[in-house]
């Protein structure tokens, strides 16, 4: 007979087992936050009922996307370490290929928007490495989770779940086929469904707004969304600064917002050099290197790229990788 202890233990794997068993189960319509779901899409939408509580009959809750979205990299990694991930010699290598590849959409896209190239490589190359890795979840399974069974961000979660349903209609997809990210964010620039919905045009021309193969569409959408949440042509991103003083450290922001401008920055003994007037918005903040802190100053085109993923390490990380995939393009050039 085995151990008292061993035989504890042995029921309390079981248990788990049976619990996550259980947890994977189709969503039953007749739960609560299932059924107001969806009847509150047949009120707003007119959707079938009968088809709607087939759908999420279908969908599976995964405790994989719990564990994932409750430590993502920006709140686990100091800006050294997510550095290391996105802004090295193999993403700047496939970025120059890619940039090679889609030089003639990239080129057209950027002389439209003014958004520059080298930065919606760097969007692409951090999001999925240049379409190498859009993620392995059914959209329909990660929004479903989310939706129910993540109460942190359920609200938010049951808007982008609607949104899909609504994308699905409108693009004629079947929902329980697409594939993306642990959030559901979907395609090579990984769209949420309502970045999709509002953001993604039809670069190609040919009908249809497609984010997993349409390199047209893909690049355009990008563009567009940089465009849309107000990206100014021919301005920087950001400008590293010498350590500022005890006053200039009082406007230290952490939240990837504008609060401060370029003149308040100056007059607190913050040294910058742009030529952008001293009425612009602007952010000062602090990324932890190997070596220390380092401090910078973000512009309003930063502001912009944090409206992707807010996060400053994030847009960091697009701005670093584009410079560095500009550079080496240029070097390119230059021996050819």
């Amino acid at each position: 007979m085995l151990p008292l202890i061993t035989r504890f233990c042995a029921c309390i794997v079981l248990l788990v087992a049976a619990f996550t068993a259980a947890l994977a189960e189709p969503y039953d319509a007749a739960r609560p936050a299932v059924a107001e779901f969806v009847e509150e899409m047949v009120e707003k939408h007119g959707m079938n009922r009968a088809w709607l509580n087939s759908l999420l009959g279908e969908a599976r809750y995964q405790q994989s996307i719990i564990d994932a979205i409750s430590r993502p990299a920006e709140k686990t990694l100091e800006w050294h370490e997510y550095r290391k991930i996105f802004v090295n010699a193999k993403r700047i290598n496939a970025g120059v290929k890619f940039w090679q590849d889609q030089r003639e959409t990239l080129s057209a896209i950027a002389g439209q928007t003014g958004v520059p190239e080298h930065i919606i490589v760097a969007i692409i190359g951090v999001e999925t490495y240049y379409g190498r890795i859009k993620g392995s979840y059914r959209v329909i399974d990660s929004l479903a989770t989310l939706a129910f069974d993540y109460p942190p961000r359920s609200k938010f979660f049951r808007s982008e779940l609607e949104e899909f349903l609504l994308l699905a209609q409108e693009e004629q997809l079947d929902p329980l086929v697409p594939k993306g990210s642990y959030a559901g964010a979907m395609g090579s620039p990984q769209f949420i469904s309502s970045s999709f919905r509002n953001y993604a045009v039809d670069g190609s021309g040919d009908g249809r707004r497609d984010l997993w193969d349409d390199w047209q569409d893909i690049i355009a959408s990008v563009a567009n969304y940089f465009t849309r949440h107000g990206w100014r042509a021919g301005e920087p991103v950001a400008a590293r600064v010498a350590p500022p003083g005890s006053s200039g450290l009082e406007l230290l922001n952490e939240r990837a917002d504008l609060n401060t401008t370029i003149l308040e920055l100056r007059n607190r003994g913050v040294g910058l050099h742009t030529p952008l007037d001293n009425g612009q918005p602007a952010m000062l903040f602090k990324l932890t290197a190997e070596s220390g802190p380092e401090y910078w100053v973000g512009f309003r085109n930063y502001y912009v790229i944090t409206r992707y993923n807010r996060s400053l390490m994030y847009a960091m990380a697009v701005k670093q990788l584009g410079e560095k995939i500009a550079e080496q393009m240029e070097e390119t050039v230059a021996l050819n």
